[in-house]
């Protein structure tokens, strides 16, 4: 190998970019919103349900709603909210999320400058270029199953940027490739069939037994599937006939060039660049089968997305070694790549921020009673909507799923019996309205991040994924009233 193709470069283009304008906009959308949660916790009357202890998680108790006549939050803790989050528990899922992204920057910098991320794409594209849309549905299948039975989420952030250079060298664009990766991955969580979140937590939480239901939920991970699958095909196939219809045809011609494979050959025939990208890829299925097992026995503790970090970083750190790039330039590169994500940080810190001010402001309980109060007396089929509005709507608020479950789940749960919904038909509609919901708000720091990598912005975002949330909700809606239909348990 060419000393030239060993060493690092000094090419800014290399690696993770991350679009500072859609950073900075949606920080600015975050920091709204925060102000507009501080503005009610003076306005709202502040109360809280009694607590207990279920399954070692705390969970709020039925009928035990009271005000808190003389609490308020003060207003320093709001203006200070930024910093004080990071002392709380809300702190911990926000700096874990942090780290990770900073090591997927570092790496992925290494995996570009040693040219195994080329590697990568030069033998999909020498293997699948006659039958890419073969590819397209496997992946697709692949990473839904993975989402839908293990829960894995904030780890497609590592499966986004290798996407989208494959996605450009199959003649799509940088929108295919997150819906290949971010996308599958998060319809997954849609169509959860055995996910340790949204299934068996709610479930548990529910009252009923644990993986119930599986038929209806296979069947619903199929729709989804297939919802996907025509979506992105069809857009795929559009934009191949006619590439400046994409949304993001400008913002690709420079993601387009830097993934040029005018060398493919020599990529695919240098013995350097193969041995560290079959070590990249072995860490890979390293940690693949560790998510496995972390679901089939719980032998992970729920370490999957630290272990997905970790082992990503080993890969791309030992893809550079083994092609060339070592010792200080090994350190260098993995640094410049993780200064890279820097301007996601006050973003997550951000999110966090806003879960600590209801947290600590104490409306939320007072808005679930008020909701709680809303669903009672009303048509099992009007019921359900509104159930499924009030998870789509506090995703906004709250993007961990298990934390929304164990909020609402005892309220809900047993207010669906007196309304004439079933238990498993509110399971079904949290795993559906949590999922599908994780991609449509700026206060998702998963989505945001992941467009800013490939530079697409949220405003973009929206305007191609809007017919996808569309169909999922008609689908939804449909799936809905089936359930009620048919008292499904």
């Amino acid at each position: 190998m060419s000393e030239k193709t060993n060493k690092p470069s000094q090419n800014d283009s290399l690696g993770l970019t991350l679009n500072k304008k859609t950073m900075a906009t949606i920080t600015l959308v975050l920091a709204a919103v925060l102000v507009f949660i501080g503005a009610l916790t003076q306005l709202l009357p502040r109360g809280e349900y009694e607590i207990a202890t279920v399954n070692g998680h705390e969970a709020i108790v039925d009928g035990t709603y009271h005000l808190l006549e003389d609490y308020k939050m003060p207003i320093w803790k709001i203006a200070l909210s930024p910093i004080l989050c990071l002392g709380s528990s809300q702190a911990s899922t926000g700096i874990a999320i942090i780290l990770i992204i900073v090591l997927i920057g570092g790496a992925f910098l290494i995996l570009d400058k040693c040219g195994a991320l080329k590697y990568i794409m030069a033998t999909l594209i020498k293997r699948y270029s006659h039958k890419k849309y073969t590819l397209m549905a496997v992946v697709i299948f692949v990473c839904m199953l993975l989402s839908s039975t293990a829960g894995i989420l904030e780890e497609s952030l590592t499966l986004v940027p290798i996407a989208v250079a494959v996605s450009l060298a199959l003649g799509w664009d940088s929108l295919v490739g997150l819906g290949l990766s971010l996308v599958s991955i998060a319809w997954g969580f849609t169509a959860a069939t055995f996910n340790p979140f949204n299934v068996v937590t709610v479930q548990k939480l529910a009252g009923i037994e644990v993986f119930s239901g599986l038929w209806l939920r296979c069947i619903v991970f199929l729709m989804v599937y297939l919802i996907l699958f025509l979506f992105l095909f069809t857009y795929a196939k559009k934009i191949e006939k006619d590439p400046q219809k994409s949304p993001v045809f400008e913002s690709d011609k420079a993601l387009r060039e830097k993934y040029t494979l005018s060398d493919a050959e020599a990529i695919l025939h240098n013995k350097d660049i193969k041995k560290g990208t079959h070590a990249f890829l072995a860490c890979m299925l390293i940690d693949i089968i560790f998510i496995i097992l972390d679901f089939i026995f719980g032998l992970g503790g729920g370490l999957s997305l630290p272990a997905m970090a970790v082992l990503f970083t080993t890969g791309g750190l030992l893809a550079g070694y083994f092609s060339g790039i070592r010792g200080k330039n090994l350190a260098k590169s993995f640094m410049q790549g993780a200064k890279t994500i820097a301007p996601a940080i006050p973003l997550i810190i951000f999110v966090v921020a806003i879960s600590y001010v209801l947290a600590e402001g104490k409306i939320m309980h007072t808005i679930l009673y008020n909701i709680h109060s809303l669903i009672q007396g009303v048509s099992p089929y009007v019921a359900i909507f509104l159930i499924f509005a009030v998870i789509a709507i506090l995703e906004f608020f709250i993007g961990s799923g298990t934390a929304k479950a164990f909020l609402i789940m005892p309220l809900i749960a047993p207010l669906s019996d007196l309304v004439g919904v079933t238990r498993q038909s509110v399971v079904t509609i949290f795993c559906i309205a949590d999922g599908f919901t994780n991609l449509l708000y700026p206060t998702s720091g998963i989505m945001i991040i992941a467009i800013g990598l490939v530079g697409v912005s949220y405003a973009k975002w929206i305007k191609w994924s809007w017919k996808l949330f569309f169909g999922e909700f008609a689908f939804s809606a449909i799936l809905m009233i089936f359930m009620v239909a048919i008292n499904y348990t």
